[in-house]
């Protein structure tokens, strides 16, 4: 009995974890920051702005661990940053700085994503101004392109409130004074 649902086990397994990256996958990560320039904290690949991929780092690229987070990747941020998943590193793999900086289990299991910085300044000044651990969405590479909503508008945006149109109250109609109680039609009192 148990080896026919081996099979069934296995397959169904290798269907949830190849569409795990099927969709948009929220996850908590803790975002560690890398540069190019401007003192230590780079090896000799980073100065050259070379990544594990090949491709040449520059801004908006990160380094992740491509067994929970594919090559090609975008990783978008609460701010609505996208992040290129290109780099790789050691401290990234074994999540170092999650495990280290993490106060629960859940902070310490967190991905580690390295964002890339052309200098330490601007690395340092990021990292200073945003929280460690963020929940970021991940989108793979072979993810659909989701069509950006068009929010242009035609209307003009009015700076100052409108003026109120002189217009005459039916007699039928009472009008409540302003903060005064007003009975709606549930029965509840309301302002």
């Amino acid at each position: 009995m148990i080896s026919k649902r081996l099979p069934l086990i296995f397959l169904f397994g290798a269907v949830v974890s190849t569409s795990a990256f099927g969709r948009h996958d929220s996850l908590l990560a803790r975002i560690t920051v890398y540069w190019a320039r401007g003192g230590g904290g780079t090896d000799r690949y980073t100065r050259q702005h070379k990544s594990s991929t090949g491709l040449r780092l520059q801004q908006g690229h990160c380094a992740v661990d491509p067994k929970k987070i594919p090559y090609g990747s975008h990783v978008v941020l609460p701010d609505g940053t996208s992040l290129s998943a290109v780099d790789t590193g050691s401290a990234v793999r074994n999540r170092k700085a999650a495990r280290r900086l993490g106060r629960t289990n859940y902070e310490r299991n967190a991905v580690v994503i390295d964002k890339f910085f052309e200098t330490k300044r601007q690395a340092l000044a990021w990292a200073n101004s945003n929280p460690p651990f963020l929940n970021v969405k991940v989108v793979p590479p072979n993810a659909p392109a989701v069509a950006k909503p068009n929010i242009t508008n035609s209307q003009p945006i009015a700076l100052s409130p409108p003026v109120p149109a002189t217009t005459q109250v039916p007699a039928t109609t009472t009008v409540a004074s302003v903060g005064s109680a007003v009975r709606n039609p549930l029965g509840r009192l309301g302002r």
